[in-house]
């Protein structure tokens, strides 16, 4: 089977290697889509992230669906040719984050296309994948493979929402608009979100926010005194998910903050300040959001019931063996949403 391996920074090849058999407990699946996400471009772009760097030769890819080919041992509730979403999350669950129910903080987590330990761990961009039996999840004879893949990033934002608290009847201020950010639209209308107003920084990427849902857009870097009016009377949001990873989206998104909101921060960046007076004067509750645990089954029951439409944010379908230019575009956030490689 070929896979897209990256080797260094701007050093992805299509390689061939041989395929896994399926043991017990596991499904053989024939990969149908992947999504490209923002590690993804972080291993192509620059060789890693941080202290995280690749030191050898690693498939890529996390945001997989496809088809049962395959079943192993002791697998009962697939059958081959079941359409299935992969959870790229697999935490041992013996831990004691996993034995407290938190396994996206998994001490030995086995996250699809990671660098982080060594040696590091395989991704899914492949033609054809072993998984357990557990990581999949039926999909919808409506519902694409594409849209399947969606699930990754969805679940994502979904975690983010239930570390926000209810969002029933609340005003949602969104920072950054690539995948995470406007997923994150979706996400919050789907928890009953009164109004969503989302920033960013290009006037490219706005239109995908308004396609799923924000009630109003802003180019902050066009005009700032837009977002700045929502800091009168001490503000105007109950809830902001800041996804730039940006000090000055951070800063300003605080000064549109009511008193007494929160604040989720899921965008990476380096080191910023933070005006901690404006935290402690309107005391602001500020939260992180990693990863995802039991909102990736969430995401996939969301897409089969028609409860939310991920389609308007994939934007690219590139075929594996285009896998470069595939990558090249998806660096480029003024073409791009979210840009994916089909595998068949």
């Amino acid at each position: 089977m070929k896979a897209a391996i990256i080797h260094a920074a701007k050093d992805l090849r299509i390689e061939d290697m041989e395929p896994e058999a399926a043991g017990p407990g596991q499904v053989e699946i024939r990969i149908g889509a992947g999504g490209i996400c923002g590690s993804d471009l972080h291993y192509y772009n620059h060789g890693g992230f941080g202290d995280v760097r690749i030191r050898h030769p690693m498939i890529l890819g996390h945001e997989v669906a496809g088809t049962i080919t395959a079943l192993g041992r002791g697998v009962s509730q697939f059958a081959v040719g079941d359409r299935v979403a992969i959870s790229p999350s697999r935490p041992c669950n013996a831990c004691k984050y996993c034995l407290k129910g938190l396994q996206n903080h998994c001490m030995n987590m086995r996250f699809y296309g990671s660098a982080m330990p060594m040696p590091h761990i395989q991704g899914a961009f492949r033609e054809t994948l072993v998984a357990e039996a557990w990581q999949c999840h039926k999909v919808a004879d409506h519902v694409s493979l594409g849209e399947a893949a969606m699930a990754e990033p969805l679940a994502v934002t979904l975690h983010a929402v239930s570390r926000a608290g209810s969002l029933l009847g609340k005003r949602v201020l969104v920072s950054g608009c690539g995948p995470i950010g406007a997923l994150c639209i979706v996400s919050a209308r789907a928890h009953g979100a009164r109004e969503i107003v989302v920033t960013d920084v290009l006037d490219e990427v706005l239109p995908y926010a308004q396609a799923v849902g924000a009630n109003r857009v802003i180019n902050v870097a066009n005009k700032p005194e837009d977002l700045a009016a929502y800091a009168a009377g001490k503000g105007y949001f109950d809830v902001m998910f800041e996804a730039s990873g940006n000090a000055r989206a951070l800063a300003s998104g605080l000064q549109a903050l009511a008193p007494r909101s929160v604040l989720v921060q899921l965008g990476l960046g380096g080191e910023v300040g933070l005006p901690q007076n404006m935290v402690v004067s309107k005391e602001i509750d500020i939260r992180g959001s990693f990863r995802f645990h039991e909102e990736y089954g969430l995401a996939v029951d969301l897409l089969n019931q028609g409860l939310v439409d991920v389609k308007p944010l994939i934007s690219e379908t590139y075929p594996l063996s285009d896998a470069v230019n595939a990558f090249e575009t998806a660096s480029d956030r003024a073409r791009s949403m979210k840009v994916q490689l089909a595998f068949e």
